[in-house]
């Protein structure tokens, strides 16, 4: 059975993914620092618990990849604060940074010569501000940027092997990932994603033919909407 590992499985877009992923037959290892036992009920899955805006837990759990055969690695593990640049903490900014960026890139050193051993998959869950500029977004969107610019260079870096990469770049998604921002989805069907939109989209790209590959994966509502919540 392949192995799959996702970070941020415990919960919104990863959890989902991971739930279409076992219903596809994969073997899914969930990364999460909230993570348990109990998230899912499948056999095939298992978790490793790890704070991976943490450096020294981050750089443990490399280790651990290095001696597992991956033949998938989802990262998805990420949140973001939307406030005037100044107003943003130096801790904030320095999690956000490592969260979002620096700790998918480690996992990926980490597991990249097993990805390619077995013709594997690398897939980053960007975000849309990764393709464009939004005021209050700064630190979030250079994470998101960077993290697609990663991908698209592994992919050109790794074109002689028949490694797959590809950056998903969702919109708006009705997830916890909003909790305990100032905005929130809106309640409209036709402004918002749905986590299952994102999951369908992976299923997508495993099931493309191996000699072509889908390296950029953008995904809109039909109409914008925010909902704006009282303060």
């Amino acid at each position: 059975m392949k192995k799959v590992v996702i970070t941020g499985a415990s919960s919104g877009i990863g959890k989902t993914i991971a739930l279409r992923l076992l219903n596809l037959d994969y073997e899914v290892i969930g990364v999460s620092r909230y993570i348990n036992g109990n998230t899912f009920s499948s056999k095939n899955f298992s978790f490793i618990k790890t704070d991976l805006s943490n450096e020294k837990d981050t750089l443990e759990l490399c280790e651990k990849l290095k001696k597992i055969d991956i033949y998938i690695l989802i990262n998805c593990a990420g949140f973001g604060k939307f406030e005037p640049h100044e107003e943003l903490s130096y801790k904030t900014i320095m999690d956000m940074t490592f969260l979002n960026l620096t700790s998918a890139m480690l996992l990926s050193s980490a597991s990249l010569r097993s990805l390619k051993r077995n013709d594997g998959y690398l897939i980053n869950i960007n975000s849309i501000e990764a393709l464009r500029a939004s005021k209050f977004a700064a630190v979030y969107s250079a994470t998101k940027a960077g993290l697609k610019a990663f991908g698209d260079c592994i992919f050109e870096e790794n074109r002689k092997t028949k490694l797959s990469v590809t950056n998903i770049n969702p919109d708006m998604t009705e997830t916890n990932f909003y909790k305990n921002l100032r905005f929130d989805v809106s309640s409209k069907e036709d402004e918002k994603l749905l986590a299952s939109d994102i999951a369908e989209a992976v299923e997508h790209i495993l099931k493309i033919r191996k000699g072509a590959v889908i390296s950029e994966y953008t995904i809109r509502s039909t109409s914008f909407g925010i909902l704006k919540k009282k303060l």
